[in-house]
């Protein structure tokens, strides 16, 4: 099989080049082949810009280049599955696509910035990976970016899913002022979960407690329980991801359940359904009950106040027994279990609770969207315009494309029993679901690769099979207790609007995560809190959200 050709290039050189925002042309000029058609802003793409497309390309149909394209790739390369030119996916888009790539690369590390500097200096590649929603929103001013939304009628399978799976409301508040969406997100029938709290099963039992806790109420008096009943317990709780955002998975998995946002999924702007406007979150109501719940574990010792501890420390405390509970993913619960192996505890029971529910309800944060990619307004030019939306609709968003993205190649990486289900080969591993194999379906082939399957996957099935029966069941059981929040409308700021927002939006996000440490490790105390509010608004919340609603506003005229 022939190798894919690609082209792996530095960026570092750029960094002095980018100084200023170089407009480019947007979509759906002339170049492209057309005007706009009615009142939806869609448009046409002619023949010249259409070299290589399928004349009957739609759902179901296989997507194969009829003549040899080559597009350009901004690649983010990640430490865990380094490119490799020889990788079967390559070789496979080649044969049977008829697609190669031009790759940039970038490490992982780097990527949000270099992808910045490519983008604002006009040297971006055709297709750029790995981008998540709002970091698109910088570049739309320039020009840099096209207006995808323009194309949506070449993207049939994305167009139909997003339809059966009712995500027209979220994908709505995508759009920018102009009424545009820049960014092409992952997609997903389900709402991602994955994070919640680990516990050692055997010290819960210890306390006579086997069942999950309801609400987070009884999750404190469950850690009580475990305290009481293993005297040699420092804290029943010690908490890990704290580096940039405090208890920031801890938080963020709360905070739904509290009518909030916090820890990694913090923002500024809360949308209050039932007044029908923004509100500062960091000082909104469901955020002071959600601060006062945590810092109550910690003033009563039931988690640890070493908020911002090393992911190591934490997970040594967890496995040498100085804890009970730890937050966890479910693909970490595994790393713990061979964590304990390694200290000769190979028998510790360990799971992952299912998420309790709290004050506003049981509810999970809207999580259908997902890391996308953008598309530089320089495509519009290209040839092979037409065929790369083609190519993009069928490998991010068709069930054949999304399977081979996953999976790879059956009979290679995997095989298919009578029933449907999948099966990795004996030498291939992923996820820990064929411990022991000498391949990884990742770094050895390149497929599970975030480049190329955006939001790891896309219909609940193909999510599901790559999953360990535990994690299978618990995902089940969390999704049927939940239920997601209700989407918040989007205010399209204008320009002057974004600037003014930016600014605010830094400051104001800082003062509020260094009072939150303050208030949950004790530091200072919640008798202050209308200070602190007070000390938000001196930095601008109260403009933040005026701002917000002025805009919304104006979307309602």
């Amino acid at each position: 099989m022939a190798l894919t050709r690609t082209r792996m290039t530095g960026v570092a050189a750029l960094a002095a080049t980018a100084l200023v925002l170089t407009a480019c042309s947007s979509g759906g000029d002339e170049s492209s082949g057309g005007s706009p058609e009615g009142g939806d802003g869609s448009v046409t793409i002619d023949e010249e810009h259409s070299v290589g497309a399928m004349a009957d390309y739609d759902v179901g149909t296989t997507f194969e280049a009829t003549e040899p394209v080559n597009f350009s790739l901004l690649y983010r390369d990640h430490p865990n599955y380094p490119v490799q030119e020889d990788w079967s996916v390559f070789e496979e888009l080649e044969e049977n696509q008829n697609v190669t790539f031009d790759l940039t690369t970038v490490p992982a590390a780097d990527y949000d910035q270099k992808k910045a500097l490519l983008v604002s200096a006009g040297n971006a590649p055709e297709i750029i990976s790995v981008t998540y929603p709002g970091q698109e929103t910088q570049f739309v001013s320039g020009g840099a970016i096209l207006p995808v939304s323009d194309y949506f009628q070449y993207l049939p399978n994305f167009s139909q899913k997003v339809e059966e799976w009712g995500l027209q409301d979220e994908l709505e508040t995508h759009r920018q002022s102009d009424g545009k969406i820049y960014q092409l997100p992952g997609i997903r029938e389900v709402p991602d979960v994955q994070y919640s709290v680990a516990i050692r099963e055997d010290l819960w039992e210890n306390a006579g407690i086997t069942e999950d806790p309801a609400t987070w109420e009884e999750f404190q008096s469950q850690l009580e329980q475990v305290m009481a009943a293993n005297p040699d317990l420092d804290y029943a709780m010690s908490d890990r991801w704290t580096d940039d955002r405090t208890l920031g998975s801890f938080l963020n998995v709360m905070a739904p359940t509290f009518g909030t946002a916090a820890g990694w999924g913090y923002s500024n702007t809360w949308y209050d359904h039932d007044a029908g406007e923004f509100v500062f979150t960091g000082s909104s109501e469901g955020y002071h009950q959600l601060i006062s719940y945590v810092a109550g574990l910690v003033e009563d010792g039931l988690l640890d106040p070493e908020i911002t501890q090393s992911d190591d420390q934490a997970v040594q405390k967890f496995i040498s027994g100085e804890t009970a509970a730890i937050s966890a993913n479910t693909q970490v619960i595994n790393e713990y279990r061979t964590e304990f192996a390694d200290a000769g505890q190979d028998d510790v029971p360990i799971r992952l609770i299912t998420i309790p529910g709290g004050p506003f309800g049981n509810y999970l944060a809207r999580s259908q969207l997902s890391s996308g990619l953008m598309l530089s307004s320089s495509v519009t030019e290209s040839p092979n315009f037409l065929a790369m939306l083609q190519f993009i609709d069928w490998l991010y968003y068709s069930d054949e494309g999304i399977e081979f993205a996953q999976w790879g190649v059956e009979g290679e990486t995997y095989t298919v029993a009578d029933d449907g289900e999948r099966t990795l080969a004996d030498d291939v591993d992923w996820n820990g679901l064929n411990p022991g194999a000498e391949l990884q379906l990742n770094a050895d082939f390149g497929y599970s690769n975030g480049v190329f399957l955006l939001a790891n996957g896309s219909t609940e099935e193909l999510l599901q099979s790559v999953m360990s029966p535990e994690t299978r069941e618990w995902t089940q059981e969390v999704l049927a207790m939940n239920e997601t929040l209700p989407v918040a409308p989007a205010a399209q700021l204008d320009e002057l609007e974004l600037e003014t927002t930016s600014l605010l939006d830094s400051q104001l996000e800082d003062g509020v995560q260094a009072a939150t440490a303050a208030f949950i490790t004790g530091q200072r105390s919640l008798e202050e809190w209308d200070a602190y509010v007070a000390e938000m608004e001196a930095l601008g919340s109260q403009q933040l959200v005026d701002t917000y609603n002025e805009a919304l506003a104006r979307q309602a005229e």
